[in-house]
């Protein structure tokens, strides 16, 4: 498992979804309340690249979609990762 860092610059996320959702920290009636996730959430700059905003296996959605520092790429991982990365090469 990578390791994170709490206000890392920027966390990527890959089609995860409820190993990365915050309401396992602190949401008592969630399905997942005390799930060990990842806390990408605390990253300054959250990346998501899912194909969709299908929930995961709880059947919940991910608070963490809605997060100010949170922004969507919808796309295939692999082809968006590689999109993204041309697109920081050039700037």
């Amino acid at each position: 498992m990578a390791m994170f860092k709490k206000k890392q610059a920027a966390a990527n996320q890959k089609g995860a979804n409820d190993v990365v959702n915050p309401a396992a920290t602190h949401d008592r009636g969630s399905p997942i309340y005390g799930m060990p996730i990842l806390n990408v959430h605390e990253a300054r700059s959250v990346i998501i690249i899912k194909r969709s905003l299908g929930a995961g296996f709880a059947g919940i959605r991910n608070e963490l979609f809605e997060y100010p520092n949170a922004v969507m790429m919808f796309a295939d991982a692999r082809k968006g990762l590689a999109g993204l990365t041309e697109e920081l090469k050039q700037m």
